[in-house]
């Protein structure tokens, strides 16, 4: 005679940890997120395209509002993907610096975590225009800096920016968080 298999995988307490769950939940979207982003998305382009026209254009007024000359777009150029001003250096602005891949990680987390869907809808979107405007005020910041002194672009762009852009989607999950997903909702489900 046998004796019954038991456990918390069996009987299926694991995945009634809310931990385990937001865990499981985020890593089969993140896994979903980059097969179509890396077998769909980038390879058609006019997803990067779209965004890294949407920054340059954003960035452009920005630094033109600020008082800033802009380097002119090369001549029949096609798929500009450069911007500066005058005194400075061009930026080139690839894929990987588009937000694409925050975008994936903020809305990723925001599905994953419990909420009301009324309210992931709007602070998903919400979220991804502040991201965006974000990843704008960037490239104005860069753009600047590069006519102060070129060698200050490397370390601003991969250290100081990271933390500020990465910050603030910090900061977004936490008022997600705090104020729509709370504790006891959580531990509800």
């Amino acid at each position: 005679m046998s004796t019954p298999v038991s456990g918390p995988l069996v009987s299926g307490t694991v995945f009634k940890d809310p931990i385990i769950r937001f865990l499981g939940v985020a890593v089969l979207l993140y896994l979903g997120w980059y097969v179509f982003y890396e077998f769909f998305l980038h390879p058609a382009g006019w997803f990067d395209a779209a965004l890294i026209d949407s920054l340059i254009h954003l960035s452009g007024s920005g630094l033109e509002l600020l008082g800033y000359e802009l380097i002119p777009e090369p001549i029949n150029a096609e798929n500009i993907r450069t911007i500066g001003v005058q005194g400075g250096h061009l930026l080139w602005i690839g894929d990987a610096c588009n937000g694409a891949g925050l975008f994936a990680v903020f809305l990723i987390f925001l599905l994953a975590y419990p909420g009301p869907w009324k309210h992931k809808l709007w602070y998903g979107a919400l979220g991804l225009v502040i991201i965006h405007l974000i990843n704008v005020l960037r490239i104005i910041a860069l753009s600047i800096i590069v006519t102060i002194n070129y060698e200050l672009l490397n370390f601003n762009h991969d250290y100081t920016f990271y933390v500020v852009v990465y910050g603030c989607v910090f900061i977004l999950w936490y008022v997600w968080v705090k104020r729509f997903a709370p504790l006891s909702e959580l531990k509800a489900r």
